[in-house]
C-alpha cells in the first residue's frame, strides 16, 4: 500500500476519491456541517481569540524586541544542564505552559528564526514546549468536563511532570551538539525597534490566530461528517478489536480516536466511566494534543527547515507520561476528596467566560507574564552593567 501511495497516479487517484466523498457528504449532511461549523465559531470566539491572540503578541515581542537574550544570560545555568539549550529557550518554554497549544512552539520557532537558538535546540524545543494552558485543563476538563478542581489540578501536574520528563530525554537528542552560548546568541541577534517589533507582533498574532481558527474549524466539521457517515464508528469497531486484551470496548476506542484529532472533543466525550480510565484518557489526550494542533505547528514551521521527527516524538511521549502519572497521582491523591469540592467552585466558573471576561483574564495573564519577563530583562541589565563598572575600576 506505501508502494501505491507513493506513486504520483495514484496518489492523485486516492486524493480525488477523497475529494469528491467530502464533496457528497456536504451535499448528504449539510445541516450537520453548517451546525459543525456554528459549534467551530463559537469555539473560536470565546475561547481561540481571547486566550491566543495576547499570548501572540507577548510572545513576538519577548523575542524581536531582545527580552529571551537578556533572559538567556540568568536562566543559562538552569537550561544547558537540564535541556541541553541555552537561557533563551526559556522564554518559549514559560509560555508554553501558560499560554497553551500552540504558544510554546510558535516562540521556539522563532527564536531559531531570529538566531537565537540552533537548529537543534530548537528541536529540542518543540518536543516538550507545546502544552496545554492551565486555564484549559483547569476549567474547561477540570470542572466542565470532570466537574472536579481536584481532578484538574490532577490533570495540570501531570501534565507539566510529563512535559519536563520530555524535555529531560530529549537533552540526549544529537548529543554531539550542546547548547549556544549567550555570548553566541548576542552576536547573532540584532534587537528590532520598539515600533516596528509591535506592529509586526500585532499584525503576525492576527495572523496566526486566524490560522489556527481555520484548522478548528476544519476538524470540527471533519469530525462531525465523519461521526454520521459511520466512518467513525467503523474505526472504532476495528481499533476496539485490536485493542481488546487491554480492555477497551468500542466506547472508548471512539472517543481516543477523536481525542487522537481534534482535542476539545475528544475530552468533552469523557462524560462516563471509571474515573481513573478518564482521567488517564484525557491526561494522553492533553498531552498528545491532536492532530488538529499539529496542523496548527506545521503552519508555523513554513520554510524554517525544522524536523517534525522530535515534535511528533515528543508528543507521543507526553501522551504516553501523562497517562501514567495521571493513574498513579489518582491513587496517590483520590479526587474524591472533600478538597475538590471547593477547588471545583473556584475554577468551574472559567469553563462558562464568555467572550468579554475570556479576552480580559487573557490579557491580564499576558500582561503579567509581560512585566515579569521585563522586571527579570531589567534587573539581568543592572548586574551586567555593575558587573563592567567593577570591571573597568
Amino acid at each position: 500500500m506505501g508502494r501505491l501511495v507513493g506513486k504520483a497516479r495514484y496518489r492523485d487517484i486516492l486524493l480525488g476519491a477523497g475529494l469528491l466523498w467530502a464533496t457528497l457528504a456536504l451535499v448528504l449532511w449539510p445541516e450537520q456541517a453548517i451546525g459543525a461549523m456554528r459549534d467551530g465559531i463559537a469555539l473560536c470566539g470565546n475561547v481561540i481569540l481571547p486566550s491566543l491572540f495576547p499570548f501572540f503578541v507577548l510572545s513576538s515581542l519577548v523575542v524581536e524586541l531582545g527580552m529571551s537574550r537578556y533572559l538567556g544570560k540568568l536562566l543559562e545555568p538552569v537550561m544547558a544542564p537540564l535541556f541541553r539549550v541555552n537561557g533563551s529557550c526559556a522564554a518559549a518554554l514559560a509560555l508554553g505552559f501558560v499560554g497553551g497549544y500552540p504558544v510554546g512552539a510558535r516562540t521556539a520557532i522563532q527564536l531559531y528564526e531570529n538566531g537565537q537558538c540552533s537548529r537543534t535546540e530548537a528541536e529540542r524545543m518543540l518536543a516538550f514546549c507545546n502544552n496545554s494552558s492551565p486555564a484549559f485543563i483547569l476549567g474547561v476538563v477540570g470542572a466542565g468536563v470532570f466537574g472536579s478542581g481536584a481532578a484538574g489540578l490532577l490533570l495540570y501536574l501531570a501534565h507539566l511532570l510529563a512535559s519536563l520528563a520530555v524535555g529531560l530525554l530529549f537533552r540526549f537528542y544529537r548529543p554531539g551538539e550542546g547548547p549556544r552560548t549567550s555570548r553566541r546568541v548576542g552576536a547573532q541577534f540584532q534587537t528590532a525597534s520598539f515600533p516596528r517589533a509591535f506592529t509586526h507582533s500585532v499584525t503576525g498574532a492576527l495572523q496566526s490566530t486566524l490560522n489556527i481558527c481555520a484548522f478548528v474549524l476544519f476538524f470540527t466539521v471533519f469530525l462531525r461528517i465523519l461521526a454520521y457517515a459511520g466512518v467513525l464508528g467503523a474505526a472504532a469497531r476495528l481499533l476496539s478489536a485490536l485493542l481488546a486484551p487491554l480492555g477497551m470496548d468500542r466506547t472508548w476506542a471512539e472517543r481516543l480516536l477523536t481525542g487522537l484529532v481534534e482535542l476539545s472533543s475528544g475530552v468533552s466525550s469523557l462524560t462516563d466511566g471509571t474515573l481513573s480510565g478518564r482521567l488517564s484518557m484525557a491526561a494522553f489526550m492533553l498531552g498528545w494534543a491532536g492532530v488538529s494542533v499539529h496542523c496548527q505547528v506545521l503552519a508555523f514551521l513554513g520554510d524554517s527547515g525544522l524536523s517534525m521527527g522530535t515534535y511528533f516524538t515528543g508528543k507521543l511521549l507526553h501522551g504516553a507520561i501523562s497517562a501514567g502519572l495521571a493513574s498513579l497521582l489518582f491513587r496517590l491523591f483520590p479526587a474524591s476528596s472533600p478538597a475538590s469540592f471547593y477547588l471545583a467552585e473556584q475554577t468551574e466558573a472559567i469553563a462558562q467566560l464568555d467572550f468579554q471576561r475570556a479576552l480580559t483574564l487573557s490579557a491580564a495573564a499576558a500582561w503579567g507574564v509581560w512585566l515579569a519577563f521585563l522586571a527579570l530583562t531589567v534587573w539581568v541589565v543592572q548586574k551586567n552593567s555593575g558587573k563592567g563598572r567593577r570591571t573597568m575600576v
